[in-house]
């Protein structure tokens, strides 16, 4: 039986279900998956941002229930420590923490002009002019860590919290065709290759939901 039970929506299109699956693999924490319908009022509300809070993923283990998503690593390092989701050494935790906030708590733009949805691709996806800064703030943060950390992930040779975090802007930038430096094209691709990250990718062709709203006319 599993020890605890991870409530998320659609695999296609929620991004923040995905770090928190992503997450509970790199912890090595087996989870029931529960599935909240699409056509759930708040789930929908959650993935067209209209919700200020974020309902999946939830956690619950253990006797604790977490459903805030920053929350659920925090949660996991503690509960195995030994899983590396956070650095060793304090000042790259203190920078692991930072980059993994900036992500939980920015990029409006986007996640509104680029929303999640694995089973598209679009190639010479013309991307909307507001979303940019949001493109260049993320791969000026992966070149910094790259270049500090030796790569090939952002803190190094082990995956942290931190590309479970920005594993699902590596999707959208595949999907829109996103024109990317050197640095960040070799991490989206090592990413990509996560074994984890492809079977969630597989599952989420699978799904039969469609979620009009959110794929893009062309």
């Amino acid at each position: 039986m599993p020890a605890a039970v991870l409530t998320i929506s659609s695999k296609n299109y929620s991004s923040w279900s995905l770090r928190g699956w992503l997450l509970c693999k790199m912890a090595g924490l087996e989870v029931e998956e529960r599935i909240v319908p699409i056509d759930d009022a708040a789930v929908r509300a959650e993935l067209l941002l209209l919700s200020p809070s974020f309902l999946v993923p939830c956690l619950e283990h253990d006797g604790a229930k977490i459903w805030d998503t920053l929350s659920i690593a925090e949660y996991l390092s503690e509960w195995n420590p030994a899983a590396g989701l956070l650095p060793g050494e304090r000042v790259a935790r203190a920078h692991c923490r930072s980059v993994s906030g900036e992500m939980h708590s920015g990029f409006y733009n986007l996640r509104s002009a680029l929303p999640m949805t694995l089973k598209a691709r679009h190639p010479g996806f013309k991307v909307f002019t507001g979303a940019l800064p949001d493109i260049a703030r993320i791969t000026s943060i992966w070149r910094d860590c790259l270049a500090t950390y030796g790569g090939p992930y952002l803190f190094g040779s082990s995956m942290t919290m931190a590309d479970a975090m920005y594993a699902p802007v590596c999707t959208r930038f595949r999907t829109y065709d996103v024109t990317l430096d050197s640095a960040s094209q070799a991490y989206c691709r090592a990413i990509l290759k996560w074994p984890a990250l492809v079977a969630w990718t597989k599952a989420a062709k699978a799904e039969p939901d469609d979620f009009d709203e959110l794929d893009v006319e062309f």
